[in-house]
Parts: C-alpha cells; structure tokens; sequence
C-alpha cells in the first residue's frame, strides 16, 4: 500500500482513486467482489442445506415441536397453499424465505438511501446476517434465525451492489464487466459452499454446516470494512448533514419513463429466473432420489451438485466476459437487453434436460445418469451468465441517481417473485411426471424469452445510454 493510499479521504469521489488496479477496474471493486463472495458463502452454505435440514431432520416427528412458534407459522402458511405434507411444506417454506430474500432489499436501498448511508446499512447487514447462521443451529430459534438472515440480507444485498455500480461513471463501459466479475466472485463462494457448509452439515451435524456459514459472514464484514478507504462516498442523511456527501439528487426528466420500464421489465424476468432458481429447492430432492451419485466408487453427496453447478458457471461467466471482450473489438457490442433476450433463450433449453433424463429414467427403470444434470447446469450457466449480471449492470446504469439503491432493489424483485413461484411449482413435484415437471418449467423461462423479444425495441429505446440520442435503435444481437 503506497502513502497516498493509506491516507485516501473516504469521501474521494471515485474517480480520483487509481481507477484500474483490480484487473484493470477500480481498487475498491476487488474490496467489494471479495466482500460479496464471502457474504455469498454464507448464504449458500446455509442454502444448500435449508431444504434438506427441514426435510429429512427439522420436520420429522419429534424435531418440529421443539421450534418455537412454528404451530401458528405452519397455520399461516396451509391456509394459503392448504394442507402440505413435509416435502410440500419444506419447498413451500424455501420458497418464501428465498423469495423474501430479494425483496426486502427494497427496504435496505431505501434506509440507505434516505438515512444510514450504505457502509452503517452494509455493517448492521452483516451482524444480523451472522447472528441468523449462527441460530440456525438451533432448532428452537430456527424461525428467528431466518428473520435475521432476511433483515440482513436485505440491509446487505442491494447496497453492496450498488456501490459496485457508483464506481463507474454513467458513460464507462466496464460498468457490465464489473458486475459479471463481481457474480464471478458470487460463484467461486458457490463452489466451497456446498463443499464446506453441506458436507459438515450432511457428514457430521447440521449445526457445523450452519456454524461455518456464520463465520463465513464475520468475514465478510471484515473485507468490506476494510477497504472503506476505496468505496464511494456515503449518501445517506447523517453524511449529507456532515457535510461528508453530497446533497441528495433529484429526479431529472426522462426519469419517470426510465422507472416505468425498470417495473414492467420485472415479470419478463421473474419467468426467465424459474429454471435456474429451482436449483436449490426441487432440483435437490428430486436428485437426491432419482440421480445415480455412485461414480467409480465414491459417493457423491446431492449438495455436491451445487458445487458442480457453480465451477460450471465460473467457467462460463469468464468465457462470457472474454467474448464481449472480443466481440467488442470487432462489432458493436449489444445493449443489456439484447444480451439479457440472449441469455433467457438459451435458459430455456436447461430444463428440457432434466425432462429428458426424467423421460429416459421412466424408459429404462434405471435412475438417471448424471449426464444429464450435468448438461443441466452448462447450458443454464451458458444463459445465466448473460442475463443476471447484465440486469444488474442495466439496473445500475439506467436508475435514476437520487433512487438508485432503491432501484436495485426493484431489480431483485424478480427474484423475490421467481423464489415465491418456485416454491409453490414445487409442491407439484409429488404430483406430476418429472418429465411434465421440468418441461413446465422449460415453458415457463422460453416464455419470458419470447416476452423480452417483443418488448427489446421499444425499452431498448427508453434505456439508451444518456450521451446516445434516443430515437436510436437497440443494436441488433
């Protein structure tokens, strides 16, 4: 760390940092993808196990009487989707949580935003997000361990990639790169997770596995606060009042429009999220039953296939960034939504996999081969690299400034929706074919494909960049 560094005003817009230290971006991306990857191993270790914990151990007789409050919950829940048996009642649950988890970042954009600023919004995030994995180990607090992992996350998420996005300047084309370096560093934590947190929770006690994902948490916190130094400047009220920040933006015209589309764009993509949402709910309980995980002699766990899934799309993220790379050199680069309608239609084809192995399995009498969930996870990688990391760099460059937390958070509404949709499909699992089961879901995800096409003109248009004249067509894919 140079002298200049070390005594860098945290107020310093960003531009007067060194601007490429991080593989060629700002020094405080490199903080931010490390930050969020810790805080991603947290989540998805606990994630991986959430299903399976209450399936085959929380709701078994004898176990869900020890959770406090859970009777009244469980009424809650049956008087809307009705009378549900465990498996039913575990996906109906994940849903819920996994959908939650993406819609109250609405709340933490608009708290930072208005009043704490994002690091004080990021901090308190971070410790209740702890203090739930650390809950999670017990069976009684098992629904107060879930509150404070969807309060924090929710304080976390949104904000931190916010400032991924107020690193970059409106007109900087690296803004798409950040965010697809910075789900690159989401997925390497993908790849442990499962490895450390569903292995110790599977192999030794379910408490271990939550325990690690805690302390994967205080990690976290501990690289986000130290790169302070390098971040964007707070935006809150208390800084503003200090005279640490600058006065809150307003709202420009074309701003309304801009909002609109943002909104009316979240259906299209809740539709387009079902496949590859579903990885952590049905997709492990019906692998676990129906996958041959014997292979030369080792015996895989069904939460290995999580790991898989993220080494695979690891991979693809950065054959994807190296392709607009070169793309770029050569042509036109495409707008986000024309890489998002490209990213959806090839998501579409992941499901029709599983239907196939599911078919071949009904064939045959034989549980399906590996194959064909491996096949799952490349071509969902394939389009899943062009669509999530995309939206968010869409979201971030085209919100308007005085309300771009909140924004963020609009975004990860879709997934809010998808997780709540894909725990009520899955309750479907105990009562159709899988084929027919997987094949919805392929239906579903071609179904937001085809929305995005007819819609790209038109919101093209609406979302162009500012320095480009608004008349002017979305480039062609």
């Amino acid at each position: 760390m140079t002298v200049a560094e070390a005594t860098a005003d945290p107020a310093a817009p960003p531009e007067d940092r060194s601007d490429r230290a991080f593989l060629g971006h700002p020094k405080g991306m490199g903080y931010l993808a490390f930050a969020e990857g810790w805080e991603r191993f947290s989540y998805y270790g606990m994630q991986t196990l959430l299903v399976l914990y209450m399936t085959n151990y929380l709701f078994q007789a004898g176990n869900i009487e020890n959770v406090a409050g859970f009777g009244p919950f469980r009424a809650g829940i049956e008087w809307a989707y009705g009378p549900l048996s465990p498996v039913a009642l575990a996906s109906a649950i994940y849903g819920l949580y996994a959908g939650l988890v993406y819609l109250t970042p609405l709340a933490g954009g608009l708290i930072a935003d208005r009043w704490l600023g994002r690091t004080r919004t990021i901090t308190i995030g971070a410790l209740l997000m702890a203090a739930g994995h650390f809950l999670m180990a017990f069976e009684a607090s098992f629904l107060l361990a879930l509150l404070c992992l969807l309060l924090g996350v929710g304080c976390f998420k949104g904000n931190i990639a916010t400032q991924v996005g107020e690193l970059y300047g409106p007109d900087d084309l690296r803004r798409a790169d950040a965010f697809q370096i910075f789900l690159l560093s989401v997925n390497i934590a993908v790849i442990v997770a499962p490895l450390v947190c569903g292995r110790l929770g599977l192999q030794v006690a379910w408490h271990w596995g939550f325990g690690a994902a805690g302390v994967g948490m205080l990690i976290a916190l501990a690289v986000y606060l130290s790169g302070r130094r390098w971040l964007p400047a707070d935006t809150g009220a208390k800084a503003r009042a200090s005279g640490e920040a600058p006065a809150h933006p307003p709202l420009v015209k074309g701003d309304g429009a801009r909002i609109v589309v943002l909104v009316v764009l979240i259906p299209l993509l809740v539709v387009s999220a079902l496949g590859n949402q579903q990885i952590f709910n049905s997709y492990l309980v019906w692998g676990a039953a129906n996958f041959q995980l014997d292979l030369a002699g080792f015996r895989m766990e069904v939460t290995d296939l999580v790991a898989v899934d993220a080494f695979i799309s690891t991979a693809f993220i950065i054959l994807t960034l190296l392709f607009w790379r070169w793309w770029a050199k050569r042509w036109q680069e495409p707008d986000e939504i024309t890489k998002l309608t490209i990213g959806v239609l090839i998501s579409a084809l992941a499901p029709l996999l599983l239907a196939m192995g599911a078919w071949q399995q009904e064939a045959t009498g034989e549980k399906a081969s590996l194959l064909w969930g491996i096949g799952f996870h490349v071509v969902n990688s394939i389009g899943f690299a062009n669509v999530f990391p995309v939206g968010l760099a869409l979201y971030s460059r085209a919100a308007p400034r005085a309300i771009a937390g909140l924004m963020i958070g609009v975004y990860y509404l879709h997934l809010f929706a998808a997780n709540m949709v894909v725990g009520r499909l899955g309750g479907y699992l105990e009562q159709m074919d899988a084929g027919q089961f997987w094949l919805m879901h392929a239906g579903l995800v071609a179904a937001g494909a085809v929305g995005l096409v007819l819609v790209r003109p038109f919101f093209g248009r609406i979302l162009a960049r500012r320095d480009e004249p608004s008349s002017q067509p979305a480039p062609a894919p």
